[in-house]
């Protein structure tokens, strides 16, 4: 978020590089077999995803998004079928890569929200999806009970991105606090998932777990500013 200051490629660049890391470790996550060759996949993914929503015309910028998760999905289905009847965790290694290609692909909405932001570089809103993203990620390191963790992550990220509203020329406060809620509830459903892994992931899946709701938040802030018109 913060490289939404520098510039479009910067944002890109360092978007790509999430969603490609992201997609490469997503398979040491889920535990499934023929990890490189997944991983390879959902990199590529994710990669092209973010490349498709670059280039793409500044009317439609993430109409691409759909045909790479096509893609993706069309290709976990041939690798599933390389690797011949009888094999071990095929249902698993479809439905959790599978996870992963929707995943990886929507970590290109954070280059769209940045070229969605204008020419101008108004940063309002990169800096509401910002704040409200910390302020409940603060609150995922409270040892608290899920029943208690969830509506005070919620709190915490719509009052925050309220008060950077009001910080920010030209923006709602309802409106950014209506988003700090939304983002705030991908962030600490991320937590409940976490909290639900009963395994030990290698530091591969570690990443992944802690890279994936950054990721996944692009599209989602993205969607965000094209519906309440930041």
């Amino acid at each position: 978020m913060s490289a939404s200051y520098l510039s479009v490629p910067a944002v890109a660049v360092i978007s790509g590089l999430a969603a490609v890391l992201t997609g490469v470790c997503w398979p040491h996550l889920i535990g499934v077999p023929a990890r490189k060759t997944q991983g390879a996949t959902l990199g590529l993914v994710g990669a092209g995803a973010v490349a498709a929503a670059y280039f793409a015309p500044a009317a439609a910028m993430l109409t691409w998004l759909p045909a790479a998760v096509a893609v993706g999905v069309g290709a976990v289905f041939l690798i599933q079928l390389l690797r011949g009847t009888g094999q071990a965790h095929r249902l698993e290694s479809i439905v959790g890569i599978i996870s992963g290609v929707l995943v990886t692909a929507m970590g290109s909405g954070w280059v769209a929200a940045d070229r969605l932001a204008g020419t101008d570089g108004n940063p309002a809103l990169l800096s509401v999806a910002g704040g409200a993203a910390l302020a409940a990620v603060a609150v995922t390191l409270i040892p608290l009970p899920d029943r208690m963790a969830a509506p005070l992550g919620l709190l915490a990220g719509g009052l925050t991105a309220a008060l950077v509203a009001l910080a920010v020329a030209g923006v709602s406060w309802q409106a950014a606090a209506f988003s700090g809620v939304v983002i705030a509830a991908v962030v600490m459903a991320f937590r409940r998932l976490a909290l639900s892994r009963n395994d030990a992931s290698n530091a591969a899946g570690r990443l992944a777990l802690g890279l994936a709701p950054v990721v996944t938040l692009g599209s989602v802030v993205y969607f965000l500013g094209r519906l309440l018109a930041f």
